[in-house]
Order: C-alpha cells, then sequence, then structure tokens
C-alpha cells in the first residue's frame, strides 16, 4: 500500500477556484482509517477545528474500528461514521463498500487526517470533493509554527493555511485540544465511582503503567516511581487505573479500578487532579477528558505525540531523572 501510494498527495499543491467562485463548506470528510483509541481521540482537534469554521456543517468519519463511536457520541456535527473493519480480509465486502460509499457520496470538502497514512492519501485521492487536504504540510508552516510536527496539530495548521487560498480570512486563535466532550451527567457518575475507590475527600493522582511494546517501561521501574510519589504526595490519594489485560506493573499495590468503557474512564479521570503514564492511548483519553496528563516517552516522539493543553506536559525519560518528574508534577499540581 505504500508503495502504491507514496506520490499520492505527496507534494503540497495550492487549491485552485475559478474567479468569483463561491465557498460554501457544508458537507465534509475526515479520513482517520486507524483503529487505535489514541488515534481517534488524537482526530477529535481536527473536527473541532472543522466545527469551529463551518458552524453549519456536517461531518463524515472515516474510521477503522468501532471507538469512533463512543469518541465522538457528543459531537452534534457528525453525520456519519463509515467504519472500516479491523480486519479487512475477514470482511472483504463491508470492507470494499466502505471505499465504495467515498466516491459515490459529493462532499465539499474532504481531509486527510494523517499525511503518513498511505490508505488516507488514496481514498483522499478518490473522494468525490471540491477541495482535498492531502495534509502535507508546507514550508511556510514548518517555519512559522515550532509545534507543527504534532500529529494533532499538523493537519489544523495545514487546513488553516489551505483556507486561506480559497479566500478566508487567516485563523490565528487557539488550537482546539484533545476533548472527548464528557456530559456533566457522565462526569457527576465518575465522581462517584471514584468516591467508592478512595473513601475520602482529598485529591487523587492517577496513574497507568501498562502500554505497549518498547513504550512499556519495567515493574522495577515503576515500583521506583510509585514510592518516590507516595513519599512526595502522601496528602494525596494515588489510584491506579488498570489496563484491559488487568494488569498491575506495581502488582495491585494501589487502590485501583478497571472499566472497558471509554467514557466511563474518561469520567473518572476528570475526577482525578492529574494523570501520569507512559505513551499510549489511554494518556490521550485522559487528555481528553480535559485532565492535566503528564506523559512518559523513552521511544516515540514527543514532539509528535505529546499531551497538550490544561497543563499537560511530555518528559523524554532519556535524559531527565525521576527528581525532574518530581518537580514536573509539583508545578501541576500546586
Amino acid at each position: 500500500m505504500h508503495k502504491i501510494t507514496k506520490s499520492v498527495g505527496s507534494s503540497y499543491s495550492e487549491p485552485k477556484i475559478k474567479p468569483g467562485q463561491q465557498i460554501d463548506i457544508k458537507k465534509v470528510l475526515i479520513i482517520r482509517p486507524n483503529h487505535r483509541l489514541g488515534n481517534q481521540l488524537l482526530l477529535t482537534p481536527l473536527v473541532q477545528e472543522v466545527i469551529n469554521t463551518f458552524p453549519d456543517c456536517k461531518i463524515d468519519l472515516f474510521v477503522k474500528g468501532g471507538v469512533a463511536y463512543p469518541v465522538f457520541e457528543n459531537y452534534k456535527h457528525i453525520n456519519k461514521i463509515v467504519q472500516l473493519p479491523r480486519k479487512p480480509f475477514s470482511n472483504l465486502f463491508k470492507y470494499a463498500s466502505g471505499w465504495v460509499s467515498i466516491k459515490s457520496t459529493k462532499y465539499d470538502l474532504v481531509i486527510n487526517g494523517d499525511k503518513n497514512s498511505s490508505s488516507g492519501r488514496l481514498l483522499t485521492q478518490i473522494a468525490n470533493a471540491s477541495f482535498k487536504v492531502f495534509g502535507e504540510v508546507n514550508e511556510a508552516i514548518q517555519k512559522q509554527y515550532s509545534d507543527h510536527k504534532h500529529i494533532s496539530k499538523s493537519p489544523i495548521y495545514n487546513l488553516r493555511h489551505y483556507l486561506t487560498k480559497l479566500g478566508l480570512p487567516k485563523n490565528e486563535s487557539s488550537l482546539p485540544v484533545l476533548d472527548i466532550k464528557l456530559s456533566d451527567a457522565e462526569v457527576i457518575q465518575g465522581k462517584k465511582i471514584l468516591d467508592t475507590i478512595v473513601k475520602n475527600d482529598q485529591k487523587t493522582i492517577c496513574i497507568y503503567t501498562n502500554a505497549t511494546g518498547e513504550k512499556c517501561y519495567s515493574e522495577t521501574w515503576w515500583e521506583v516511581f510509585y514510592a518516590r510519589l507516595k513519599k512526595e504526595y502522601a496528602n494525596y490519594n494515588i489510584i491506579e487505573m488498570l489496563p484491559i489485560e488487568n494488569i498491575s506493573k506495581i502488582n495491585f499495590k494501589a487502590a485501583h479500578f478497571y472499566s472497558k468503557d471509554v467514557r466511563e474512564m474518561g469520567a473518572i479521570i476528570k475526577n482525578t487532579s492529574i494523570f501520569i503514564a507512559a505513551d499510549n492511548g489511554v494518556m490521550h483519553l485522559a487528555s481528553a477528558s480535559l485532565t492535566p496528563t503528564v506523559g512518559f516517552f523513552s521511544v516515540t516522539n514527543p514532539d509528535v505525540y505529546e499531551p497538550y493543553g490544561n497543563g499537560s506536559l511530555a518528559l523524554d525519560t532519556n535524559n531527565t531523572n525521576i527528581d525532574d518528574w518530581m518537580k514536573a508534577i509539583s508545578t501541576i499540581l500546586k
């Protein structure tokens, strides 16, 4: 797929409009065919940007897997979610019909949510749309914005630049942050669940000790970190959110909870003072619950994946130490 699509949309090109042509964006398609929770959450700022720019629009999402449904549950501008199966060769008809639907539906604007996605570029190419944003960031954007590499920010900067070429005024407002738009009722229910875990009125620190592959820190690493955290913040509750595998890198020493409900997980995190984890999808869920989030990075590039907004920050553990981490956490909690 990469070989087939490597040249599709690879060169930045300005949109072409006819003299006097009216720009009326009402139907938008955003493409992000990836099934992981983190990647769908990282799409929420772009969706907000489109809504803020075109308040009367309707948005279709082209994704993979079912996690986009809970992520975008409270986004009223979402018209339809076209869901590719996670295992295409086991569901060839559904997979093919998803691609066909892109060609057969007329859109005003199509946006590829990840410039590095081969299938995203190809889908953008075949889409039936007046205007197409493939995702390549031009040189002017790279020079102007030091954070242009971030996977959530890059498509927004690119879209803003593209729209100025259509005659829209330049947008220099703050970028949207990740947001799953928890309802008041969800947050209240999250508080009730948290109260059953901590059983006191102290503020709470939430940690998540799991991650995938090389991003996962060892049990020894987490044991040392947890012991120091308890010492430094004795007046805080410290709880652990357990992963779907129901395992703990600190051997279940902290009060803990387990849930498979993405929105319930976010609502509980929302009621804590800070969320601490390695780079993973749940770290982005915490960020999307608008909770200050600390992400530990040792393999992936924080310039691309760091949590941002709400006081959140990334810590590269390759060139910092535990004293640095405690200072950073204190800065958020004070």
